[in-house]
């Protein structure tokens, strides 16, 4: 008898580790926004799913706590929650699938596929918070890249893994602008994330933007404004996921969000729902320390040789470029681009206002040559611009400031330089070389 006792009890220690028990809560509260469950054990940003009355299993995630409660937003919009329904962790749900079968492909802020074309069957996988590193890993930007368009070629020369925020009023062109780039761009993998824009801006960019020759090394993750804010916060971490998984391959990455400004609009809906105290503007502290914590996952990977080449449209407000959206993105970006609504209102386009655009890696890759022609096109373009009032009511006489007289002269050859049609691609050595050709 005791020999079938042992015998049971080994087949018991030998199946116990796979059976290891989950520890399950149960749902107290739901005030339409925020859920509050109690009995788990998950930390913040974990996954977990509720059974809802329906019998539909719901997602949500953890986003802060209230005593021992946990607090919790549902992801998939509404559903007939009922007092004491169970929530179970959902581990899986914090890593995303990644790979080449994503290549061509248009998904949700779940992965969930929107083209239509069948389900996504993607081997690899990646953290969607991504990965904490060793900040010695993240390599300088040293090589020059190509974005096909002369005025940022030539005046704000870019280079692979720098980060540059795109900052502009609305109607002043930053879509068009996008467009061009990421047409003229030399790179592996484009991965695109269009958050919080309109439904129909969608479908305009991807038959617009992404042209047949682009499209099959491209990912688009998109989730529009009508979606739950979380979503909309998962959209800009799953496009970033995807940028990463790439460059951890060797690849070379060009990640576009559009636009950052929505994703921490969407943060500033969870923070003030969560009892977060408002700021400037209304952004609780979690809205504008989330950008840092996105925008510094992009960058050159010195273990792997990729690199993510990353490109954030902010919106400016009423044109309003001290936003405390706009300049916490200047402040942790490589370089900025500001797009003028004057320059617009003249039908100048790109409308790149150069006097207050900036790359800070520039000097790292261009020569001197260069580097002079652009600082003499910044000087002229400037001169002009702290003196346009008295330009303009006749009250300057010619003679007295050599360099507003060449300012003045050269005015509408400045305008023409950054003129360029949209589907226009000028190289960075065509760029380079009309610049020094007329400026140097």
């Amino acid at each position: 008898m005791s020999r079938l006792a042992d015998s049971t009890r080994e087949r018991l220690e030998t199946l116990a580790p796979r059976f290891t028990p989950i520890r399950t809560g149960r749902l107290i509260g739901h005030d339409g926004v925020m859920l509050e469950g109690e009995g788990l054990d998950l930390p913040l940003g974990a996954s977990a799913r509720i059974r809802a009355a329906d019998g539909r299993s719901m997602r949500s995630e953890v986003v802060g706590f209230r005593g021992n409660r946990t607090l919790l937003v549902p992801l998939d919009g509404a559903a007939p929650y009922r007092a004491g329904s169970r929530i179970e962790p959902d581990a899986e749900a914090n890593r995303i699938a990644c790979g080449s079968a994503l290549l061509s492909r248009i998904i949700g802020a779940h992965g969930e596929p929107l083209d239509g074309r069948g389900p996504i069957l993607a081997r690899d996988s990646w953290p969607l918070h991504g990965r904490i590193g060793n900040p010695l890993d993240r390599g300088r930007v040293l090589k020059p890249l190509d974005l096909g368009v002369r005025a940022v070629n030539a005046l704000l020369t870019a280079g692979e893994g720098q980060r540059v925020a795109l900052i502009a009023g609305s109607g002043v062109g930053k879509s068009v602008l996008m467009g061009q780039m990421l047409a003229g761009t030399d790179c592996d993998v484009v991965v695109v994330g269009l958050v919080g824009e309109r439904a129909r801006e969608v479908t305009d960019f991807i038959e617009t933007r992404l042209a047949a020759n682009l499209m099959h090394r491209a990912v688009v993750v998109a989730v529009p404004a009508d979606h739950p804010p979380l979503l909309r916060l998962r959209a800009a971490m799953r496009a970033t996921a995807i940028a990463e998984h790439f460059r951890h391959e060797g690849k070379r990455v060009l990640l576009m969000i559009d636009s950052l400004t929505r994703v921490a609009h969407a943060q500033r809906e969870i923070g003030l729902a969560l009892g977060e105290p408002p700021t400037m503007k209304g952004y609780p502290p979690s809205a504008l320390s989330l950008i840092p914590s996105l925008v510094e996952r992009a960058g050159c990977d010195v273990r792997s040789g990729g690199s993510i080449t990353a490109l954030y449209t902010v919106l400016a407000d009423g044109g309003d470029t001290d936003d405390p959206v706009v300049d916490t993105a200047r402040a942790i970006a490589d370089g900025h681009i500001i797009l003028s609504r004057a320059l617009s209102e003249q039908a100048v386009f790109p409308a790149i206002d150069v006097g207050r655009s900036l790359s800070r890696v520039m000097a790292d890759i261009a020569d001197a040559d260069h580097m002079r022609a652009a600082a003499r096109f910044r000087q002229l373009w400037s001169v002009y611009e702290e003196n346009r009032d008295l330009v303009l009511m006749g009250a300057y006489s010619p003679g007295n400031d050599p360099a507003l007289d060449e300012a003045i002269a050269r005015r509408s050859e400045m305008l023409d330089f950054l003129r360029q049609p949209q589907h226009q691609m000028v190289s960075l050595d065509a760029a380079r070389a009309a610049l020094v050709g007329a400026f140097a």
